[in-house]
């Protein structure tokens, strides 16, 4: 079985898949997923550096 994302069924994603391809075409999608893909890893690097500077003990600077 399929999970649902955002509870889509197969049919809403079929058309989407479809309306996706008309308006960007076939050439233009692996180069979209791939600046999602850096998009979304550059984010999650961000929140790494931001909770390792939390963590980080305080220095004291005399």
């Amino acid at each position: 079985m399929i999970p649902c994302i955002f509870n889509l069924g197969t049919g809403e994603m079929v058309i989407i898949f479809f309306m996706v391809l008309l308006l960007f075409g076939a050439k233009r999608i692996p180069e979209l997923a791939r600046s999602l893909g850096k998009g979304i890893r550059s984010f999650k690097d961000g929140m790494n550096e931001v909770s390792d500077e939390i963590s980080r003990p305080t220095e004291k600077k005399d």
